[in-house]
C-alpha cells in the first residue's frame, strides 16, 4: 500500500514538474491572495474626499475645516463654490461628502447654542457612508468639546458632553444606505466576468484539449472570425444573465436604473467586448482547463472582489494596489454602473471609464488575435 502511494506522489510530482504553466499557477494565486489580503483588503474608510463650502469664512469655521483634515482620515476635494456645484461634485465621485458650513457659524458658537452645519453624503456606497457620517459627527463632537474646554473650562460634565455643533447630514442617491444598492452593480460585473472570460477561456481550450482545434487550424476559417463565432454566443448568454439581475433587483429590493439604458447598453457591451477578448487571450495561453481557469480566476475573479471597489474602496489600498487595479476590466465597469445604476448622472461623469473599456476591449482582442494567427503557422 505504502509503495502505490509513493508511485503516484512521484507520478503526479512529475506531472507538476512537466507542465511549467500549472506550477506557476498553484504557486501564484495563493501568493495573490495573500498579498490582496493583506495590503488591499480594508475596512476601514480612509483619505475620503471632502469638498468645503464655508460661507461664514471665519477663525472659527476655519478651525472646523482644519480639524477635519488633521486627522487623515479626509483629503480636501475643493470648494464646489454653489449648491449646483456641490452635486456635481458628488455626482462624479470627487468628493465623497460636502460639508457646508452657513453664515452665522462662529456667531451662534460665541453665544453658546448649537450652530448648524449641512453634510451632504454620497449614498451610492451605502457602507462608506455611514462610516463618514459617524466620523463627521463624532469630529464635530470632539471639536465642540474642545473648544468647551478651552472657553469655559468651569462648565459642567453635562454641558461639555453635549455638541456645540448642530450636524444635519443629508444623504443622496441611496437615502436608506441599503447594501444591496451598491451591490448590485458589483453582481452584474461578476456574472459578466464569469461567463466573458472563464467561460469563453474554458471553451477554447478545450478545443485545443479534444483535437479539434487541430482542425480549425487547417480550415479555411480565420483567426477573426473564428474569435467572433467563438464568442457571440457568450456575449449573448452573458447580456441575458446581466439583464436578468437588474430586473430581478427591480422586482425585489427596488433597485432600478437611474440613469440612460441606452447608456447602460452601451458601456456593458463594451464590458462585454473587453471580456471576451481577456477570455480569448487567457486561451491562448493556457495549454490546458485547469491552467485556464486558474489564470482567469487570478485575473477576473479575485481582481472582482478586492481590486475593483465591489466590496472595499480602492481609496483604502496602498498606490501601487490602486495601480494595478485599473488593469482590470471590472474596476472601470463598476464606476460606470454606479453613476448609471445608482447614481442616474450623464456621460460627462463616466467617460473616461468608458474610454478605458474602449482601449482595453481593442488591446485584449488584437493581442488575442495575434496570438492565434501566429498558433496557426
Amino acid at each position: 500500500m505504502n509503495h502505490r502511494i509513493s508511485a503516484i506522489a512521484r507520478k503526479e510530482f512529475r506531472h507538476i514538474i512537466r507542465d511549467p504553466a500549472s506550477l506557476g499557477a498553484l504557486l501564484g494565486l495563493p501568493l495573490f491572495l495573500l498579498v490582496m489580503f493583506g495590503y488591499a483588503v480594508s475596512l476601514d474608510v480612509k483619505n475620503v474626499p471632502l469638498a468645503v463650502r464655508d460661507l461664514d469664512r471665519s477663525p472659527e469655521s476655519r478651525a472646523l475645516t482644519a480639524a477635519f483634515f488633521a486627522t487623515g482620515d479626509f483629503v480636501p476635494a475643493g470648494d464646489p463654490g454653489s449648491p449646483r456645484g456641490e452635486g456635481r461634485f458628488l455626482d462624479s465621485g470627487a468628493a465623497a461628502a460636502v460639508l457646508e458650513i452657513p453664515p452665522g457659524f462662529a456667531r451662534d458658537l460665541e453665544r453658546r447654542t448649537r450652530a448648524p452645519v449641512q453634510i451632504l453624503v454620497d449614498g451610492s456606497d451605502g457602507t462608506r457612508a455611514q462610516t463618514v457620517i459617524g466620523y463627521i459627527e463624532g469630529l464635530c463632537l470632539r471639536f465642540g468639546q474642545d473648544r468647551a474646554a478651552v472657553e469655559a473650562a468651569s462648565l459642567p460634565v453635562s454641558a461639555m458632553a453635549s455638541p456645540a455643533i448642530d450636524i444635519r447630514p443629508r444623504v443622496l442617491f441611496n437615502q436608506d444606505l441599503r447594501s444591496v444598492v451598491f451591490l448590485v452593480p458589483g453582481l452584474v460585473a461578476l456574472i459578466l466576468i464569469i461567463t466573458a472570460v472563464v467561460s469563453v477561456s474554458l471553451s477554447v481550450v478545450r478545443e485545443s484539449e479534444t483535437g479539434s482545434m487541430e482542425q480549425i487550424m487547417v480550415s479555411p476559417v480565420g483567426a477573426a472570425e473564428f474569435i467572433v463565432g467563438k464568442t457571440l454566443p457568450y456575449a449573448g448568454v452573458g447580456a441575458v444573465s446581466a439583464t436578468t439581475v437588474l430586473v430581478t433587483a427591480a422586482l425585489l429590493f427596488g433597485v432600478t436604473v437611474k440613469g440612460s439604458i441606452l447608456a447602460l447598453v452601451a458601456t456593458t457591451g463594451l464590458f462585454i467586448l473587453a471580456c471576451l477578448g481577456l477570455g480569448i487571450l487567457i486561451s491562448t495561453i493556457a495549454e490546458t482547463q485547469q491552467v485556464a481557469f486558474l489564470i482567469a480566476t487570478m485575473t477576473t475573479l479575485v481582481p472582482t472582489f478586492t481590486l475593483s471597489g465591489f466590496v472595499f474602496p480602492l481609496r483604502n489600498m496602498p498606490f501601487v494596489i490602486q495601480v494595478l487595479a485599473h488593469a482590470f476590466p471590472t474596476t472601470y465597469y463598476i464606476q460606470i454602473l454606479q453613476s448609471i445604476l445608482v447614481k442616474g448622472t450623464g456621460i460627462v461623469t463616466f467617460w473616461r471609464p468608458s474610454l478605458a473599456l474602449v482601449i482595453y476591449a481593442a488591446v485584449t482582442i488584437a493581442l488575442s488575435a495575434a496570438r492565434f494567427v501566429r498558433s496557426r503557422r
